[in-house]
């Protein structure tokens, strides 16, 4: 049965820089601020747009969506055409991750490449306990320990150490976030599970893994590797969710090569 789908909405967006297109797709109840430091580094040598999808950052949520996985890729097509971008290649964190996955999977033409972050091909139970335990803490003990709850889950322990100013702006920030459009996306996320379609993949593809994401198991990595021909991976060592955040050379030196080489590849001509 297909999903509810409301009308596409124009999504505010980031874009900087020229050439083949880059999409960055933020997480659930982030923005595209997430990925501040990685486009200067991308816009170099591509043309990066970096949406905030419905209900998040500077993007209105409709009040019928139900924040489903075909709304959230209607949205992505809606923009792709407004600014004239017939195929992109699409980076995700996370949850944008995993509408990375379901975009490539649903729109194959609309994809150069794919590029997941702290992703997976399903969401497993112990990714569902950590989601619903945030939850339970936001209304049950209240949005301190909901800030103190995130901040333990989505990073490094040493990262956060070292930023603490950092956490300070997180646990003041969830204060006044609507997290209403991010409950909604959670929700439509806890049966997402394309292990079956993920082998008909034929786009070039990178993994990029955290051993230290307490959220999503690096195991996941290995998932995405053995199931998407020909699939690249880089699981980076203490480091947490937040990969963006916490390694944003790392992960845009590592978008980088992938990008170069997916282009080079693309120039090259037939073999006889």
């Amino acid at each position: 049965m297909p999903e509810e789908a409301a009308p596409p909405v124009a999504l505010h967006a980031r874009e900087e820089g020229s050439g083949p297109v880059v999409l960055l797709l933020h997480g659930i109840a982030l923005s595209h601020s997430i990925w501040n430091r990685v486009v200067p580094e991308l816009a170099r040598e591509f043309r990066v747009i970096a949406p905030d999808l419905r209900g998040h950052g500077a993007t209105p949520g409709p009040v019928e969506s139900r924040y489903t996985q075909t709304e959230l890729e209607g949205d992505l097509v809606k923009l792709l055409d407004e600014r004239g971008v017939d195929s992109a290649y699409v980076v995700g964190l996370s949850g944008g991750a995993l509408l990375g996955l379901r975009l490539t999977l649903d729109h194959p033409s609309r994809v150069r490449g794919l590029v997941t972050i702290s992703g997976s091909a399903y969401v497993d139970a112990h990714t569902r306990s950590i989601v619903q335990r945030w939850m339970d803490t936001y209304r049950e003990e209240g949005v301190d320990a909901f800030g103190l709850r995130l901040l333990k889950d989505l990073y490094y322990p040493d990262w956060i150490e070292a930023h603490l100013d950092f956490a300070d702006l997180v646990r003041e920030s969830v204060k006044h976030q609507d997290f209403g459009p991010a409950e909604k996306w959670n929700a439509g996320l806890a049966k997402f599970d394309e292990k079956a379609r993920i082998p008909s993949i034929r786009v070039p593809t990178l993994i990029i893994q955290a051993m230290d994401d307490q959220v999503v198991d690096a195991s996941h990595g290995r998932i995405l590797r053995q199931s998407i021909p020909g699939a690249q991976i880089r699981i980076l060592p203490e480091t947490g969710h937040m990969v963006p955040l916490e390694r944003p050379h790392e992960a845009a030196e590592s978008i980088l090569g992938f990008l170069r080489a997916a282009e080079a590849a693309r120039a090259a001509p037939p073999s006889k």
